[in-house]
């Protein structure tokens, strides 16, 4: 089994998927801004690709779960952004992509 470690110190701990916590994670290149890329090797995993280091933070899936819930707490959109101190076009995007809750008949 191959995977990433990253280094600590002298310590080596393997890199984990943030999707699925696996550990059999190997190296995809670079993004636009230079940042290291990974692939998760699970073939379960819902998000296959990652990067460690995000520059932006409204990329983390925290600060997305974060948009969905005050969406669904009757937030408006620039309430949104500005409490989160992102843009607002990443607030419309990212509820635009989130799946739909059930309708309620």
């Amino acid at each position: 089994m191959k995977f990433i470690q990253r280094s600590i110190g002298m310590i080596l701990e393997p890199l984990h998927c943030p999707t699925c916590d696996g550990t059999d994670v190997i190296k995809q290149g670079t993004s636009a801004a230079g940042k290291q890329r990974y692939r998760c090797q699970n073939p379960e995993c819902e998000k296959k690709t990652f990067i460690r280091d995000y520059s932006y933070e409204a990329y983390l899936p925290q600060v997305k779960q974060k948009i969905s819930d005050m969406a669904m707490n009757g937030s408006e959109i620039r309430d949104t952004a500005r409490v989160l101190g992102i843009s607002l076009n990443t607030v419309i995007d990212t509820l635009k992509k989130s799946p739909r809750p059930p309708s309620r008949q």
